[in-house]
């Protein structure tokens, strides 16, 4: 009688330890399965973010490309009165891109002097600028007159024994440049004082674009083109 309860005893021992192993067993493959959801759904967590960025970025690139396509770059001027818009820098650094030979500091400091001197008698810098490079071949000279004149619009330059003016220093040959294409512009007197000789000869107001001084400034019936050709490569550098 005592046998088959002792019996009886670890049976029911044995049936319990097996019945929590079984437990512990699907604890166990419930843990791991919650464990692999919880890495699926970190996965799925960071692929989205991944994808967020992705899309952030290809929007962000194309408002960019948008907004320097909506951007209009200005066009040149035609009147010669107005306000230039190229700043000193990028006419140095044109100048210098069609005649790498000219002493940078030189090129700086004469596109700050057709600034200031342009801006003073109210005449459009890049015009002038743009003249002056057709005048002088980019400094490059090459005619009658000399580069130690200073004579940057070929002023007084009629042939060999009138080969242009000279002037003391480059202030003073861009002014007189200013002064002679204002007169050319506007019948408005000069605000400064008279540094140019032939002034007294121009027509006052009778080119108020750079389409007349085709056979006026010069006989050459396309040098308003030439200057238009130039200001258009200027606009394209600077902009």
């Amino acid at each position: 009688m005592a046998l088959d309860r002792e019996r009886e005893f670890f049976a029911n021992f044995s049936h319990k330890g097996h019945g929590e192993r079984e437990g512990h067993k699907e604890e166990r493959e419930r843990g791991k399965k919650g464990l692999k959801f919880a890495e699926n759904e970190d996965m799925k967590n960071k692929l989205s973010t991944i994808l967020i960025l992705f899309l952030a970025l290809v929007f962000a690139s194309c408002a960019s490309m948008v907004s320097k396509n909506s951007v209009k770059k200005p066009e040149h001027p035609s009147n010669i009165m107005g306000k230039g818009k190229v700043g000193a820098e990028k006419l140095a650094l044109f100048l210098l891109q069609n005649n790498s030979k000219i002493d940078k500091d030189y090129a700086r400091n004469l596109a700050g002097i057709y600034i200031e001197e342009a801006a003073f008698e109210g005449v459009n810098h890049d015009v002038a600028f743009s003249q002056m490079c057709l005048e002088t071949g980019f400094l490059k000279y090459g005619g009658l007159v000399q580069p130690e004149w200073y004579n940057f619009c070929g002023l007084g330059s009629i042939g060999p024994e009138q080969p242009g003016l000279i002037f003391p220093d480059p202030r003073t040959g861009v002014r007189a440049h200013i002064q002679h294409l204002k007169g050319y512009a506007t019948e408005e007197p000069l605000k400064g004082e008279l540094v140019d000789p032939r002034y007294k000869y121009v027509r006052k107001g009778s080119s108020p674009n750079i389409e007349g001084l085709a056979g006026t400034w010069a006989a050459d019936k396309q040098y308003a083109v030439k200057i238009n050709v130039i200001l258009q490569r200027l606009y394209e550098f600077a902009f």
